[in-house]
């Protein structure tokens, strides 16, 4: 039986092809140091775990959820982003529980958007934004990042055309990849053109609590007039350690989200009650946690951006995230360079043509190794002479 059309239209997983090259060369008893992955690698904060033994012990929790998640959970977020971002949120119209924001953001084109629509993405972005497009045989165009810009989309440039068929418009602050951060001026602008253009902006904080240098990334929701025009979405899994529960959560206008809700209750019955009571002990406990982690990113940023100045490497250290967003040296495209990399110094990165076309020219670094490892990884690196 052939797979439907959806099926053979959604774009190649480029996180998937750059696993099967990184265990091909660990296969062979290579000692590879993965600097392109996105997993994070510290474990859950024990709290938290705990929180989840208990609830599992619970035969309340062994029951199906409700549909659009608990009321414990929901009013967790509500409180969250009151207590973060003094932002007042109505948990039952205002908030929409995630099988982690990858799975909200997939699902946000089928939900609000009919085929042939305009999608705007950002480009270099996180690739799976364009299987929601696929998915919703959508139309899609990019919107590109410059190092010029702060990597911010520079909305002038966009055609009235644009502008005009535009549904939704994607960002993502901080950013995955190049770890730059949005400015409160920026949110402003997005503002507007929203509500001048009437675009839905759908707004990744996946990175929402990494920030450097004393600076916290600031919410798209803290903008005046956000939510009447967009909705933010917010994972668990890099605040808090929490990549394999899949649990987040969006926020923001009411029409958005009972959208996410009501196609929800026709793809799932939410998630695990147990993972829920986890999840409103993270957002609403002790967050000592969420400091060490931010604490610990930016020691290995430190590290990384020291010592790629050490051997030449001339790079701009990120503002946000667990990413570092780093130039090719002359003389080589993005894919090459990881695949040198790999090949002469078992160091494997992401090449930047896999976010995007204006990916081109840079790799992606992720902070998830201890610093001796990344000590490792740079000095490999400049063995190669190539800087």
């Amino acid at each position: 039986m052939d797979f439907s059309n959806r099926l053979q239209n959604l774009p190649t997983q480029f996180f998937a092809t750059l696993v099967k090259k990184v265990a091909a060369a660990i296969a062979e008893g290579r000692d590879v140091i993965n600097l392109g992955q996105g997993n994070p690698d510290q474990p859950t904060p024990q709290h938290i775990v705990k929180a989840m033994q208990e609830a599992v012990e619970n035969p309340n929790t062994h029951k199906y959820s409700p549909f659009r998640g608990t009321n414990e959970l929901k009013q967790a977020a509500a409180d969250f982003y009151k207590r973060e971002y003094n932002v007042e949120l109505d948990p039952e119209l205002e908030v929409a529980i995630l099988f982690g924001t990858k799975a909200g953001l997939v699902e946000l084109p089928l939900a609000l958007m009919n085929e042939g629509e305009l999608l705007l993405l950002p480009d270099p972005g996180y690739p799976d934004y364009l299987s929601g497009a696929a998915l919703a045989n959508i139309t899609y165009d990019t919107m590109p990042l410059h190092r010029a810009k702060g990597f911010l989309p520079d909305y002038e440039a966009l055609t009235n055309d644009q502008k005009e068929k535009a549904k939704l418009l994607y960002l993502n602050y901080p950013n995955n990849p190049t770890g730059a951060v949005a400015t409160s001026k920026f949110f402003e602008e997005t503002v507007r053109v929203g509500k001048k253009h009437d675009i839905g902006i759908v707004h990744d904080f996946a990175y929402g609590a990494i920030g450097f240098d004393g600076e916290k990334p600031i919410s798209f929701m803290e903008t005046e007039g956000a939510k009447e025009v967009g909705i933010e979405l917010y994972t668990l899994s890099k605040t808090y350690n929490m990549a394999g529960w899949r649990v987040g959560f969006a926020v923001g206008n009411a029409k958005m989200i009972e959208a996410i809700n009501l196609l929800q209750d026709h793809l799932f019955v939410s998630i695990f009650p147990a993972v829920q009571h986890a999840a409103t002990i993270a957002l609403t406990g002790n967050q000592d946690c969420v400091d060490e982690l931010v604490s610990l990113y930016e020691r290995r940023r430190n590290t990384l951006i020291n010592e790629c100045k050490r051997i030449g490497w001339e790079v701009t250290a990120p503002k946000g995230s667990f990413f570092a967003w780093l130039p090719v040296p002359e003389g080589f495209q993005s894919e090459e360079f990881a695949d040198h990399l790999l090949e002469k110094a078992d160091v494997a990165v992401a090449a930047g043509v896999g976010f995007g076309s204006y990916g081109e020219g840079y790799v992606r670094v992720g902070l998830l190794v201890d610093e001796e490892r990344i000590i490792e990884a740079i000095s490999r690196i400049e063995k190669l002479d190539v800087f």
